[in-house]
């Protein structure tokens, strides 16, 4: 009897050592997985409240600025407004502009719209522009219409004339669709238009998928970081809702340039481009350009020659852009006698 009761006494003994043993891991497992799981609970709390902040943020259209001393010392009533293009976020916009800096600070401070994620509204758009305007007091406005914005930057500067007296002093083309037969790639135009004008919205997941296809299937324009760096930024709570994309879209099929012939007054207009861009064709988008505006039409031959992606890109090849901004600003804004530090204009 007394070997039988050491023997349970020791197996008992070894049961609770091996049960302490498992409690303590079971202890130290579960104050991990707690970590972890409040960590990234955490993490997702804060991404949610970012997404919601910035979409909240983003159901009206804004006038995004970028503070620059010498443009608000010598030019305090002169400014460039900036009309980004297709599926171009906030962020892409004053990158842009960032880019273009030292050669837009020249005649004017900065500025450009950032489009509502409700959709492309041209009525609400001018609303914002001319708020702007007359909260800063301006008196010189020049456009940049940087791809499709070229559209949207004639038809709000022939709005402004219209609605309010207020000229645009000067419109930049870089590589706009006139209409949409200048767009190369005219496969969307049935499926996404159709869709969005019969109330069909896609869902981001989706559009993910389309926007890596589309840059891989275009890879030639691009090196293998823009595609990654573009694809990400269109996955992001900062890029631009599908339903401000679809609503492009649908923009840039009806977009009809004769309707503001004759309606920019005597605003001077110019169109840069790359004969190898493979989203927009150069030709017929500037010659369509050239044949509806001749009269306001003064420049068409400056190419973006070596820049890549060759459509519309002057946030990454800056230096072939700038040279052809201050190029322009030079031949058509000449600064007055003294080196340019009075704003007349």
């Amino acid at each position: 009897m007394p070997r039988e009761t050491e023997v349970t006494e020791g197996g008992t003994a070894k049961a609770d050592a091996r049960l302490l043993r498992h409690a303590a891991e079971l202890e130290r497992f579960s104050r991990r997985n707690f970590l972890i799981g409040a960590g990234t609970a955490g993490l997702l709390a804060a991404d949610m409240l970012f997404t919601r902040r910035v979409q909240a943020e983003r159901r009206v259209n804004k006038i995004l600025t970028v503070p620059d001393d010498v443009a608000e010392r010598y030019y305090p009533r002169a400014s460039w407004i900036l009309f980004p293009g297709f599926k171009t976020s906030w962020e892409e916009a004053q990158w842009i502009l960032n880019s273009l800096r030292g050669a837009m600070n020249k005649r004017g401070q900065l500025a450009a719209v950032g489009y509502s994620n409700v959709g492309l509204e041209i009525d609400k758009i001018v609303i914002a522009v001319i708020e702007h305007v007359r909260a800063h007091k301006l008196e010189t406005l020049y456009f940049y219409g940087h791809s499709f914005g070229g559209m949207v930057a004639v038809q709000v500067a022939a709005r402004l004339l219209e609605l309010h007296g207020v000229k645009v002093a000067f419109i930049l083309l870089d590589s706009s669709p006139a209409t949409r037969s200048d767009v190369l790639d005219q496969s969307w135009f049935e499926g996404v238009v159709f869709l969005y004008e019969s109330g069909v919205r896609f869902p981001t997941v989706l559009r993910g998928g389309y926007e890596l296809g589309e840059r891989v299937l275009n890879k030639h324009e691009r090196t293998w970081g823009q595609i990654v760096d573009q694809t990400l930024e269109q996955l992001s709570p900062i890029a631009p809702s599908s339903v401000l994309i679809q609503s492009e879209s649908a923009y840039i099929y009806h977009f009809d340039p004769g309707r503001y012939v004759g309606k920019l007054g005597d605003a001077r207009m110019a169109f840069i481009g790359n004969p190898a861009d493979r989203t927009v064709s150069y030709e017929t988008a500037r010659d369509s350009w050239m044949l509806r505006f001749a009269g306001n039409m003064v420049s068409d031959s400056l190419q973006t020659d070596g820049a890549r992606p060759a459509h519309a890109s002057p946030q990454w090849n800056p230096g072939i852009y700038k040279q052809l901004v201050e190029q322009l600003q030079d031949q058509i804004l000449p600064l007055p006698a003294g080196g340019g530090r009075k704003v007349a204009f």
